[in-house]
């Protein structure tokens, strides 16, 4: 496991842990038997210290004792693991009972005058007892885990077969009634690979999730838009094609969540990320590096086969038409004093071993200085090059002119014209695939690869389906539903290259060593839950006296974020979700305040109403459970009922102002005023959201400290799953189970609960 804790006493469960849940819930279990090995080194303890110890003991086997009910109960609502599970209980209850009693000051040597007692004396029993405590433990967990494998695969299947239905629908009335099952099945799965997704450990993983969940985000509002349009026009052959390529993606991507949720691998295929640069270059230099260690370890011939692979890659530069005269030839300079600086490498490297010398010479320290620099020259010039190709494309297509000449002749019904400006797209999305490989070799981490690559192919599948939608608007140009249609595929071109700007920044940020490069939340398709209605409103820029009129509320947003800030200081666990979902929505009131001033990355009023779509519309923190409480009636711990009263109702308040604010995003307007007065309305929605979230975050903190201070005691597996049945169907879905069975999280939330008496 990455965590200390655990990493410390080394106990291996056999298991690999794949999700930050999982890992999480077992620290403090390790943190616990950590304590108790740990006072094994010093036999002699006080009287004090004894006890304190058996009740650390004790705690151990009660926690133990009940989290396995729970796993228990898990094993009687899935029949398949039934026996797995009951063997893994059994063996964790067998080691907490033997923990209890290895540590039961009645078993003790009688105390000698001093009135010190030696306990422990079968430390190899102790050791045993942890580790097949953690290892049994572990082993329950990571097979509740399946079962929230198996909710997302049963999640996709049903959405699989509603789809099916959907290609075969040949009415209006019924493609209404099963989209309308679709969407509903669509929210379930959205919610379960959302949460697998954070859940991850793997960032490459993650990242593919990500790609994949965009993919079925705007693929969803595409289906629908497509389909109606081949229903209206049942013999357009375009219509037809527009229609096929969105189902076939949409199959596609939810394979591609599949192959993650499962670790399977397409049949016949090793699915693998292609050798970037970024990646070649990093390699090589880890090995040139290397030679200081072991002189003998790499033949000369593998160190120019790494460079020569480099080298082949930036053809993918060197080859393009649209990279400069004065590009190209900077890169062949550099490709070729790599080159010299790895020969004089080698021949010092060969030197050093002529001689037998057992480190490097001073000859070869400076070939390995010199050939690290040159290949680092190498990637800040290709670095140079793609996100400079990248910034001027972003720049030249940031009016969108062929898609606005597409919907015009389209509209029209000129044909002729609707091909012409076809061609002109096409060259764009040639420009914008080759650009995203380019960017691809030079991205800095494996996250931001994938992320690059599922750009290059949404580029790539989105043109051609711009060109058939706009080819069937053309052919009906009085057609309502074609033109709808158009919209949708433009709007999710605009949106691909939005998020090209953003990744595009993220690469500069790797670059520079500002950050990590994991991939972007909005590409994760956050806002996919309601993408399926939203109806995106065409981008506005507001002038000067428009942005000095919402400067002043700009700045009442800034002042509340700030308080939002103070509020989060005081919480002890900065981790909390409600800290977290507190922290998420003040980071959008100030990305608006930053657009008040004509700052940030909210560029224009769609920019702004799709934040406020994303981040708002949800209201996460009107659905974060505020402590895992046994039981609403558990005798350990009870909601004064004036604090019940408060946090109820500012609860409903919070989610009435995000409901607010969601119709008012999603209603369509027109005109600059119009514009202007929704983004006015927007900006008050969120000030007053904000302020509601200030009053919530003391409050809940004092109901946290309190509830802490009082989770020793826990309630009995009955009294929680009392709790579990009356749980809505949703929020079943958000803690990633189905309304009837258990999840990892319910036993996370037990294992919570195994914060022990720490010994004195």
């Amino acid at each position: 496991m990455a965590s200390s804790p655990c990493s410390s006493v080394n106990f291996d469960s056999g298991l690999e842990i794949k999700t930050r849940s999982v890992e999480q819930t077992l620290i403090p279990l390790v943190s616990q038997i950590t304590t108790l090995i740990n006072h094994k080194d010093k036999p002699k303890k006080s009287e004090r210290t004894q006890q304190a110890i058996q009740r650390v003991g004790q705690a151990v086997s009660v926690a133990v004792g009940r989290f396995v009910a729970v796993g228990e109960a898990i094993a009687v609502e899935n029949e398949e693991l039934k026996e797995e599970m009951g063997m893994a209980c059994f063996e964790a209850r067998r080691a907490g009972d033997a923990i209890a009693q290895l540590t039961d000051v009645g078993t003790a040597v009688t105390p000698p005058v001093d009135r010190r007692t030696t306990v422990f004396s079968d430390r190899t029993g102790m050791v045993k007892a942890a580790r097949m405590l953690l290892s049994s433990v572990t082993k329950v967990l990571v097979l509740a885990d399946r079962i929230v494998i198996k909710q997302i695969i049963t999640s996709r299947n049903k959405v699989l077969v509603t789809l099916e239905q959907l290609e075969r629908v040949s009415t209006f009335q019924e493609f209404v009634q099963i989209f309308s099952q679709f969407g509903n099945q669509m929210v379930e799965f959205a919610h379960l690979t959302g949460d697998r997704q954070n859940d991850l450990k793997d960032e490459n993983k993650k990242a593919r999730m990500a790609a994949a969940r965009a993919v079925l985000e705007k693929c969803t509002m595409m289906l629908l838009t497509a389909s109606k349009t081949c229903l209206r026009h049942p013999d357009c052959e375009s219509a037809r094609i527009n229609k096929d390529a969105v189902f076939h993606r949409m199959r596609f991507a939810l394979e591609q969540v599949m192959e993650i949720v499962t670790d399977a691998r397409p049949c016949g295929e090793t699915k693998v990320l292609p050798l970037s640069i970024y990646t070649g270059i990093k390699d090589f230099k880890s090995n040139v590096e290397g030679l200081r260690e072991g002189l003998y370890l790499l033949p000369h011939q593998a160190l120019s086969g790494q460079l020569e692979a480099v080298v082949e890659r930036t053809e993918d530069f060197t080859d393009s038409a649209y990279t400069s005269h004065e590009h190209r030839e900077g890169i062949l300079q550099l490709c070729q004093l790599a080159r010299q600086d790895t020969d004089q490498l080698i021949t010092a490297w060969m030197e050093a071993q002529s001689l037998n010398a057992k480190e490097a010479t001073e000859e070869m320290e400076l070939s390995i200085l010199k050939t690290c620099q040159s290949v680092h020259e190498l990637r800040r010039e290709l670095h140079k090059v793609a996100v400079g190709r990248a910034a001027d494309l972003l720049k030249l297509h940031a009016e969108h002119l062929p898609l606005r000449a597409l919907k015009a002749s389209g509209g029209e019904g000129n044909l002729e014209a609707v091909a012409e400006y076809a061609r002109t797209l096409g060259e764009q999305k040639e420009q914008l695939v080759e650009t995203c490989r380019l960017l691809c070799h030079v991205s800095g981490t494996e996250p931001l690869e994938i992320t690059c690559i599922h750009a290059e192919e949404t580029f790539h599948v989105i043109g051609p389906q711009i060109i058939s939608a706009a080819q069937t608007l053309a052919l009906h140009p009085s057609s309502k539903i074609a033109k709808e249609n158009l919209d949708v595929f433009c709007e999710a071109w605009e949106s691909q290259l939005c998020d090209m700007a953003v990744l595009l920044r993220e690469i500069n940020d790797v670059f520079e060593g500002r950050r990590g490069g994991t991939a972007s939340g909005r590409r994760g398709g956050e806002g996919w839950k309601h993408s399926a209605n939203l109806k995106t409103v065409k981008a506005v820029k507001l002038d000067a006296e428009e942005q000095s009129t919402i400067a002043k509320l700009g700045l009442e947003l800034r002042l509340l974020t700030s308080d939002v800030d103070t509020e989060v200081e005081k919480w002890e666990d900065q981790e909390h979700d409600i800290v977290r979902q507190g922290q998420s929505l003040s980071s959008m009131a100030y990305s608006m305040h930053l657009f008040t001033r004509g700052e940030g990355l909210l560029k224009t009023t769609t920019d702004l109403f799709h934040q406020a779509e994303v981040k708002y519309c949800t209201c996460p923190l009107s659905s974060t459970p505020l402590i895992p409480l046994p039981s609403s009636s558990s005798t350990s711990f009870r909601l004064m009922d004036e604090e019940k009263v408060v946090v109820l109702s500012e609860m409903e308040k919070l989610m009435g102002l995000c409901q607010q604010l969601q119709m008012g995003v999603r209603t369509p307007v027109q005109g600059k005023t119009a514009t202007f007065q929704k983004v006015d309305s927007s900006i008050q929605n969120t000030r007053a959201i904000i302020t509601v979230v200030i009053y919530l975050l003391p409050v809940c903190n004092k109901i946290v400290r309190k509830y802490k201070s009082e989770r020793s005691s826990l309630g009995s597996p009955q009294s929680w799953r009392d709790r579990q049945s009356s749980t809505p169907v949703k929020d079943d879905v958000l803690n990633g189970k189905n309304s009837n069975g258990f999840g990892v999280k319910s036993l996370e939330q037990h294992m919570a609960n195994l914060t022990f008496l720490e010994s004195k």
